[in-house]
């Protein structure tokens, strides 16, 4: 994780402290300009006032410590139903759900599992009916989606 997405993280605690949001994930990417995005979760999702407040409180915050040099644009936002898995309570809390695995380079000819979670450990991922998967081959886990 880079520097400022560390205390991007640090500043989000703060703001985040005693309250029922739950940070998911920042990101401070590089694309046709810089994206510093916030992605911030609570029991039953968030609405636009929601990502409106945290927005502007983490702004003021950014502003002041002014850890990112440059110019940047700042997003928070749900992390929407195809979440991204990445942490280990986010594998505890969405344990028995059907996920997609998406790894580096193809293992037994195959890219992409999907599957139900069983859990993770510090060396394997476990889907129900699926070998273990090395999760030094893992590029993505997230939430399955059924159109």
């Amino acid at each position: 994780m880079s520097k400022i997405e560390a205390q991007v993280e640090d500043l989000m605690a703060e703001i985040l402290s005693g309250t029922d949001y739950e940070l998911v994930d920042v990101e401070y990417v590089k694309e046709r300009d810089w994206y510093l995005r916030v992605f911030v979760d609570k029991a039953g999702g968030i609405d636009l006032d929601d990502c409106q407040k945290l927005s502007e409180q983490l702004s003021a915050k950014l502003d002041a410590a002014d850890i990112i040099g440059g110019a940047y644009i700042l997003e928070v936002s749900s992390p929407g139903i195809d979440r991204i898995l990445k942490k280990d309570k986010d594998f505890i809390r969405e344990a028995g759900k059907i996920v997609d695995v998406t790894l580096y380079a193809p293992l037994d000819g195959k890219k992409l599992f999907v599957g139900e979670l069983v859990s993770r450990d510090e060396k394997f991922l476990y889907i129900k009916d699926i070998a273990p998967l090395p999760r030094e081959k893992i590029a993505l886990v997230r939430l399955h989606i059924d159109f």
